[in-house]
């Protein structure tokens, strides 16, 4: 049995990856700094650690000796994590936990990556032709570290690959994030002031963004992978798909807020994801947005 360490396990992405590793026969251990209070596995062995404190995880790696590393904490508080110094100690705090990784064994390594790494003015980013050309200190030092771990792997006989994350929504999604403040809104019968929706994004549900993760994983794919639906779609589609799951259309308030500043089209090209990786997606959005107003329904406990 592989023995897989997995953190930021209590975070967006992490929480999902957990049952997918289990279910394909790994010894997860999941680090966070708090346990996820959604986990009851009995067979997750969880270890609540602050990486960002200097010599936090050798000794665990010491101890554990995993033979895989899934590494998707980062800072990432809605709203401030663009600009957030705290990206810098994430890139030195990510370096150390490799270099540990790899003293005690450790052979293949996932990390997570975003789409705020490329030109967004390019439209479709595909990972070996589109610009890298980070506007914020987020995407700067998530190249920064790619960059890093290229080069360092290569020196070791460690296979490292980098999933670069386009827009995701689902289950456990921050409440000020969009999809989940548009649901949450019209499901509490109140207003969701929303730009003009003209933008072009690339959506696809948290579990196939984990289980894009679990896939690279498994895989013998290096460098950088695109992890999105490969489907460009208007933010105003999104926002009119939730109304009609919800049946509160009058309720979406389009150019409510400005968009100035924000790139008029970014998509993933997922090629390499579906053609190398060989991952097949479970959610299209339609599906995705009714399992995920599905679940705030529960969770507001509204009818």
């Amino acid at each position: 049995m592989k023995k897989v360490l997995v953190t930021g396990a209590s975070g967006f992405i992490g929480r999902h990856c957990l049952p997918l590793l289990l279910s394909r026969g790994y010894e997860v251990h999941a680090l966070a700094r708090q346990r996820s209070a959604n986990s009851d596995s009995s067979d997750i062995h969880w270890h609540e650690i602050d990486l960002l404190t200097p010599g936090s995880c050798a000794q665990l790696l010491s101890r554990l000796q995993p033979e895989c590393l899934l590494h998707l904490a980062w800072y990432a508080v809605p709203g401030k994590f663009w600009e957030a110094t705290e990206n810098i100690e994430w890139v030195r705090a990510s370096m150390e936990l490799l270099q540990a990784f790899a003293e005690n064994g450790g052979t293949r390594v996932v990390m997570a990556g975003t789409c705020a790494e490329y030109d967004w003015s390019e439209g479709e980013c595909e990972e070996d032709t589109t610009p890298l050309l980070p506007s914020t200190l987020y995407g700067t030092s998530k190249h920064s570290l790619e960059r890093l771990v290229n080069d360092w792997s290569r020196q070791q006989t460690i296979s490292a690959a980098w999933g670069r994350v386009f827009f995701l929504y689902g289950p456990d999604e921050n409440p000020s994030r969009l999809v989940a403040y548009v649901i949450r809104s019209l499901l509490q019968n109140q207003p969701a002031l929303c730009t003009d929706g003209r933008q072009l994004r690339d959506f696809l549900h948290v579990h196939d963004v984990a289980s894009a993760f679990v896939s690279i994983l498994e895989s013998q794919v290096v460098g950088p992978v695109n992890i999105g639906s490969g489907k460009p779609i208007a933010v105003r589609d999104v926002l009119n798909e939730i109304a009609s799951c919800i049946g509160r259309p009058e309720l979406i308030v389009l150019g409510a807020r400005s968009s100035a500043g924000e790139p008029a089209a970014i998509w993933a090209n997922i090629e390499k994801l579906t053609k190398q990786v060989l991952w097949v997606p479970r959610y299209d959005l339609k599906l995705g947005l009714e399992q995920t107003v599905a679940w705030w329904r529960k969770s507001l406990d509204v009818g």
